[in-house]
């Protein structure tokens, strides 16, 4: 007989709702052993959280997130908060032993990662970090197929995560444009970094340039794109792009890999497609066939029996509500978890670094 846990989330905006009807939905659509029960929630007033627990369906809303996560009741903390309270909440979580998911990126700085992954060494807990999108059943076929050697050895990954919500130059401002941690590179780069380093392992060096396009705070703005030469650990040549000004992008999560057998394609605003070329058969009848994701592929036959039917966004996070669920009822930890999140921040800081200088920088040097 499945097993409630008390699940608090800190948080009620974009991500806040997405991990509470995820939590609501996850245990019939897995039909997990762990059964979530929507105990707090917190939001930025004690009115805004009694808001959101009546508009989701949780139990209580607590006055602020010291008293959700110090709450005997909630048994697992989500934090879907700004980055900058992100270490706060785990550190407490994790001192309470407590099982924690975190958003991305894991904190506002590097520091804040290292000390995330402390705490969490030191507790023992359970940990993950909210990497949703190469959690579809199509990307997750997608590192199946490498795994497997079906597109031989690879011999170059392109990456890229373009957006266009902040491309028009003449929109006012909003809380994204100030500050490092909500750039670009706080924002959208840690997701194909995440998406590049589970395709092909980790980046060994990189040398990348920072721009801002649109200054939007006075003179100055964060970083609007970032573009990257790399070379990964395991000898393979990529290049990675990143852009919240890319006009026409809505969700341009999307790589092309090419390997000595063949290729793979994927973009996100198409997720229930792969893009697979092998280098078989005549010339003449050679090209990329689409394989529409279906029950065969990871996690899909959960949401539906129907090939090509399609997975969405909001399935994503279902998909990572069951790993975090599983993680607690195994007692252990399913990827990505914190020390991943780490190595994003890693990347991130020699991407800084490398901007700054105009030079390569490898990644273990941070």
């Amino acid at each position: 007989m499945a097993k409630e846990i008390g699940i608090g989330i800190v948080g009620g905006g974009y991500m806040g709702k997405a991990h509470a009807v995820a939590m609501a939905a996850v245990g019939a659509t897995f039909e997990t052993g762990l059964r979530p029960r929507l105990e707090m929630v917190a939001g930025s007033t004690p009115e805004s959280g009694q808001r959101l627990a009546e508009k989701f369906g949780y139990r209580r809303a607590a006055k602020n997130w010291q008293e959700l996560v110090a709450d005997p009741a909630v048994e697992a903390v989500v934090i879907a908060s700004p980055q900058t309270t992100h270490r706060l909440i785990a550190e407490a979580a994790f001192a309470s032993k407590k099982p924690v998911l975190c958003e991305k990126p894991l904190g506002a700085s590097l520091d804040d990662a290292k000390a995330m992954v402390a705490a969490a060494r030191a507790s023992g807990s359970i940990n993950m970090i909210g990497f949703n999108y190469i959690r579809t059943p199509a990307s997750q076929f997608a590192r199946k197929l490498i795994e497997n050697g079906v597109i031989g050895d690879v011999t170059w990954f392109r990456g890229e995560h373009t957006e266009d919500f902040d491309a028009d130059p003449g929109a006012a401002p909003t809380w994204r444009n100030a500050g490092e941690a909500n750039g670009c590179m706080g924002d959208l780069a840690p997701h194909m970094i995440n998406a590049a380093r589970a395709l092909m392992g980790p980046i060994k060096e990189l040398n990348a340039e920072l721009e801002t396009v649109h200054a939007k705070c006075g003179d100055a703005s964060n970083d609007d794109q970032a573009h990257l030469m790399c070379r990964f650990e395991r000898g393979t040549m990529g290049h990675l792009y990143f852009s919240r000004v890319a006009s026409g992008r809505k969700m341009g999560y999307a790589y092309e890999i090419n390997g000595t057998k063949g290729a793979i394609r994927f973009d996100q605003e198409d997720q229930n497609a792969v893009f697979l070329y092998l280098m078989e058969g005549p010339e003449s009848q050679r090209g990329f066939r689409k394989i529409l994701t279906g029950p065969e592929h990871p996690d899909y036959l959960a949401f539906c029996q129907g090939a090509g039917h399609g997975t969405g966004y909001q399935d994503q996070i279902i998909i990572e509500a069951k790993d975090f669920l599983t993680a607690i009822e195994t007692g252990k930890n399913v990827w990505p978890t914190f020390e991943e999140g780490l190595e994003v921040a890693r990347t991130v800081a020699a991407i800084r670094e490398s901007d700054r200088t105009r030079s390569w920088q490898t990644v273990s040097d941070f």
